[in-house]
Parts: structure tokens; C-alpha cells; sequence
């Protein structure tokens, strides 16, 4: 059992108003993938848009662990937020990369990438139908 050899450990910080570094330690799978969504739904509930995961120390992710990082992303894309998986392991980048998950989630190298990222990023502007438009162009 994956608690008792490796048990996950996440420490967060606050690195704004509106972002949250959470940095992940440990196997990331069934057994342990609610103690991550507790402290994302802790954080959305506090106003937080942005989520930087830090997952250079989990050496195992499931299924379930990738469930919750495309979870958050789709909350956090309901209120113009995003996630940024930050250096993952080669474990967990080849499921998010056989997954297809890599594709829709930026994983970056560095807490300053992401935040980079996030800052260049365009406010989406919803169209009348709820779908994200493109901004005029001036």
C-alpha cells in the first residue's frame, strides 16, 4: 500500500492573491488523491484562480492523481484561472504525456516559468453562448 511506503506530504504558499503553489511529495494515486483535492478545494474556496503544482518529488501518479489535476484545471478554467504542473518526474510526465493531459495542462520546468506564463496569459473573453472568444483586436 502506497500510504504506508510513501505517504504524501504537500506543503502550500500562497505565491499572490490569486495563485497557489502546492508542492507534492510522495506517490500520488488512489490512496492518496483526496488529500491533494482537499487542499485545492481549500484554496479555490479562498479565491485562489491560479495552481502551480509542484510535482518534482512524486515518483508514482495513477490515474486518480491525474483525474485530480484535470478536475482543478476545469474548475479553475470556469472562473479564468489555470493550472501549471511544474517539473515532473519522468513517471508522472510519461501518464500525462500517454494521457494526453500535457496537452491541455502547461507543464513547466520552474515556479517562475508558470508564473510567467501566467502573467502573458490573455483574459478570456466569454462570447454570448459561454464559449471563450478572442479579444478585439486594436
Amino acid at each position: 500500500m502506497s500510504v504506508a511506503q510513501n505517504p504524501l506530504s504537500i506543503q502550500v504558499t500562497v505565491v499572490r492573491e490569486d495563485a497557489v503553489l502546492l508542492e507534492v511529495e510522495g506517490d500520488l494515486d488512489i490512496d492518496t488523491a483526496t488529500e491533494l483535492q482537499h487542499h485545492l478545494a481549500n484554496q479555490l474556496h479562498h479565491g485562489r484562480r491560479h495552481f502551480l503544482l509542484d510535482v518534482s518529488s512524486v515518483p508514482f501518479m495513477d490515474s486518480s492523481g491525474m483525474n485530480i489535476i484535470l478536475r482543478v484545471y476545469q474548475e479553475a478554467r470556469q472562473i479564468s484561472g489555470g493550472v501549471y504542473v511544474i517539473k515532473p518526474t519522468s513517471a508522472v510526465r510519461r501518464i500525462l504525456d500517454l494521457t494526453g493531459v500535457s496537452i491541455t495542462v502547461p507543464t513547466v520546468e520552474s515556479v517562475d516559468e508558470a508564473l510567467a506564463l501566467l502573467d502573458s496569459a490573455q483574459p478570456a473573453h466569454p462570447g454570448q453562448d459561454g464559449q471563450e472568444v478572442e479579444p478585439p483586436v486594436q
